[in-house]
């Protein structure tokens, strides 16, 4: 008697770039039952198109866990497929397209039917199986019934849900002081050392506000969503983690903490910042630098911008 495979669910973490999303990443494809997969909707442009490195250091083409992924999805990797994943993503997974997307959500959870579009609905099909296929082939690679997505487009995540994908999403949040600072600092990618980009304090404050409230309204719609800070992730890993993973159904084996630090092994993300890479020992601090590096007016630009959201997420308007 053949044992039937458990079906593959989706751990995407969503938010803004900065948040600590690729390090919760790293953590979580630790746990037993796990892999992660780095930001994949970067996959098909990076990873299949220009041949980046995966994480684990080879060429994306000549990662052996990337060639088994794609020869079970799709019978191997091709420029057209990508391509074509491509041109939908333009079409279907854009910011603006998150009213219509829920929309979509909330009918179909109602059976009120669903897109009054024919042709979007057979592109967000189209756009959301190649996902689907993606993820179910790496679940079996890696012999894991869950695997992480840390795409953090709030976007990507509603066409996934509309289209029935079995999604958890992790929400990360991170004073948004603290990211606009990032924002502004000169970092090279590890890829090919081109600078990665700078957005001013106020375009940083507008994404932060997008993709935040953007999730918001994602768990609303009835698609699970767990919050996770920052500053509680860097501050109490062990404790934050163990929340994660009973809501996330699998086993808290966190063997890999230790005081301070984890212990990462190697993983096959195929993009995504550039602790991807790192294999080892990793300090687990948190990155307050903005708290004195930022100046004053910056600081008190950002504020202005979010606070309602800040608030909610209680981060403190004034700095201690």
């Amino acid at each position: 008697m053949s044992v039937r495979p458990q079906p593959t669910r989706v751990v995407f973490l969503g938010g803004l770039g900065r948040s600590g999303t690729t390090l919760l990443e790293r953590l979580l494809g630790e746990l037993p039952g796990c892999v992660a997969l780095g930001e994949v909707v970067h996959l098909w442009a990076r990873g299949v198109l220009a041949d980046e490195a995966c994480g684990c250091g080879e060429p994306f083409g000549a990662c052996p866990f990337w060639l088994k992924v794609g020869d079970r999805a799709f019978g191997g990797w091709s420029a057209e497929r990508a391509e074509r994943v491509l041109e939908l993503r333009r079409r279907v997974d854009r910011t603006r397209r998150i009213p219509g997307l829920a929309r979509l959500l909330a009918e179909e959870r109602a059976g009120a039917g669903a897109w009054r579009s024919p042709t979007v609905t057979e592109e967000l099909g189209e756009y959301a199986t190649a996902y689907r296929r993606l993820y179910e082939a790496a679940a079996e690679v890696a012999d894991s019934p869950l695997v992480v997505d840390s795409s953090k487009h709030a976007s990507l995540a509603f066409c996934l849900a509309a289209a029935g994908v079995d999604v958890h999403v992790v929400h990360v949040v991170r004073d948004p002081r603290a990211v606009a600072h990032s924002w502004r600092r000169r970092v090279a990618r590890p890829e090919d050392g081109t600078p990665m980009t700078i957005w001013s304090p106020a375009r940083t404050s507008m994404h932060w506000l997008t993709q935040n409230l953007g999730l918001e309204l994602l768990a609303r719609e009835g698609v699970p969503v767990t919050r996770i800070r920052y500053e509680d992730l860097l501050g109490s890993p062990a404790r934050t983690l163990r929340r994660l993973a009973a809501g996330l159904g699998v086993r808290p084996s966190l063997g890999f903490l230790g005081d301070g630090e984890a212990e990462l092994s190697v993983a096959h993300t195929a993009s995504g910042n550039p602790v991807r890479f790192t294999v080892g020992r990793i300090g687990l601090t948190r990155d307050d630098g903005w708290r004195t590096g930022a100046p004053p007016r910056q600081r008190s630009l950002v504020t202005a911008l979010t606070w309602p959201l800040m608030l909610k997420y209680d981060y403190p308007w004034r700095l201690s």
